[in-house]
């Protein structure tokens, strides 16, 4: 039968129109493609480095890891890094070097301070970027410095416990910008979770490939055959959004449709009954029965484990709101915690990239309360949020400890970059179970060619 990629598939056909659930009508993005080129090129690189990252709004981190005035933390991308600190007026974020000599001004990747102290010579600013002191200062001839230098600062909102800043002189409004639905973010209330893993490991691949492999589930069968019996890869929701961003709800508690017992319990299934209370060997329904199941069993419990969930449809409960922010972000979405992945372009080769994973966890109390187990937090982690763990920093080729999947994605990323180098490839092909990276695609087809 044909697909009809202009209807899509729909998880909830009941959802409201004006609900965050509801399909989004079809973006025809077209059947082009850009070059292979830009996966490996230096040109294509130092044209994103002037085109792409000073223009768009970039996410640095999140509010919970600057709370009280003093507070910063480090965003390094590229050749750039930046403060961002919390002041008595809100967040403000300035590049991390001083303006004398050009040293780096903070190495710690967070903390606390009144002010800024150079560590070459020992200037001086406040968390504003105001210069406050200039040693020796007699020793410098006033046509110098009478323009008191003080720290270049850039643009920085947050936004649903978000942090996001902006190199651009002129950048335009965030919400607007984001171009998700009114709500989208703040319903998971993001600004109330805080991080218990945070790791980057980088990766042989350039950071498109990197964006792209997690844009889509078509993947999912090959590489990780493994959720077959427990995400529903061919029954996922796809929504695009204005300015690039994107959206996939991937059904979690009900296996794919390329099995073809579509009754019989596995044992995936089987584990995710058990996580919420159910016995699997007193559960009387068939397969297709325990994605709601899992989802009554929650809203059942909420009160006890002090959880609200009354703003939540019931997919939510279990399902992957993967949501794509460009132009390197995905969150994967749910109520008890968020998984945040930034692809960070690499310092010098545009071959290497970062993969940035921040897990989130909602304040709760209960002992057997945790983030879904699809985030892949390492056994024995300590979860309470009391305690912002370092960020974990592997290098290409040691072992971050991600978990199954995202290992398996680490090892398969790099041979499809060296791929895309035969002359036998030409360029992608996408499908429409792959709309997501066209769409992502036509966006960053826009600034690479100066229309935004």
């Amino acid at each position: 039968m044909k697909f009809d990629y202009e209807t899509g598939i729909v998880v909830n056909p009941q959802a409201p129109a004006d609900s965050l659930e509801a399909k989004q009508p079809y973006i025809d993005n077209g059947t082009g493609t850009r070059g292979k080129d830009c996966y490996f090129s230096r040109e294509a690189m130092q044209q994103e480095w002037e085109r792409l990252w000073p223009r768009a709004w970039l996410i640095a981190g999140v509010s919970s890891d600057a709370p009280a005035v003093g507070d910063y933390f480090l965003f390094d991308i590229g050749s750039e890094a930046i403060i961002v600190a919390r002041t008595e007026a809100g967040l403000k974020a300035h590049y991390n070097v001083c303006p004398h000599r050009g040293s780096r001004l903070v190495r710690a990747e967070r903390g606390s301070r009144a002010r800024f102290i150079c560590p070459f010579h020992s200037w001086k600013f406040d968390l504003e970027g105001k210069l406050l002191a200039v040693t020796d200062r007699e020793t410098f001839r006033e046509e110098v410095i009478c323009h008191e230098p003080g720290l270049t600062s850039l643009a920085c909102e947050e936004h649903a416990g978000i942090v996001f800043v902006s190199m651009r002189d002129d950048p335009p409004p965030l919400v607007a910008w984001l171009g998700l639905p009114e709500g989208y973010l703040e319903a998971y209330r993001i600004d109330q979770m805080k991080v218990v893993r945070h790791v980057r490991t980088e990766w042989a691949a350039n950071w498109k490939v990197g964006v792209e492999a997690f844009y889509e589930t078509y993947h999912l069968h090959a590489v990780h055959p493994e959720t077959r019996g427990v995400m529903a890869d061919l029954r996922v929701q796809c929504d695009l959004y204005a300015n690039g961003a994107s959206r996939m709800i991937v059904p979690i508690g009900q296996m794919t449709p390329r099995i073809a017992d579509q009754d019989s319990l596995n044992d995936g299934l089987r584990m995710m009954l058990a996580s919420v209370g159910l016995d699997p060997a007193a559960f009387e329904g068939r397969a297709g029965d325990v994605r709601p199941a899992i989802q009554q069993a929650k809203r059942a419990r909420a009160a006890e484990r002090g959880v609200d969930y009354s703003d939540f449809v019931d997919g939510q409960l279990t399902d992957s709101w993967a949501t794509g922010i460009f132009p390197n972000v995905q969150i994967g979405c749910h109520p008890e915690g968020v998984f945040l992945m930034r692809f960070l372009p690499h310092e010098t080769d545009p071959e290497r990239f970062w993969y940035d994973t921040m897990t989130l966890i909602a304040p709760c109390d209960h002992p057997d309360y945790k983030v879904p187990d699809w985030m892949g937090l390492p056994e024995g982690t300590d979860t309470s949020g009391r305690v912002r763990p370092l960020c974990e920093v592997y290098t290409a080729g040691q072992d971050g400890n991600l978990g199954m999947v995202l290992d398996q994605d680490a090892g398969l990323l790099p041979v499809v970059q060296r791929g895309m180098r035969s002359r036998g490839f030409k360029h992608q092909l996408w499908s429409e179970q792959e709309q997501r990276l066209r769409h992502f695609h036509a966006e960053l087809a826009r600034y690479l060619d100066g229309a935004k």
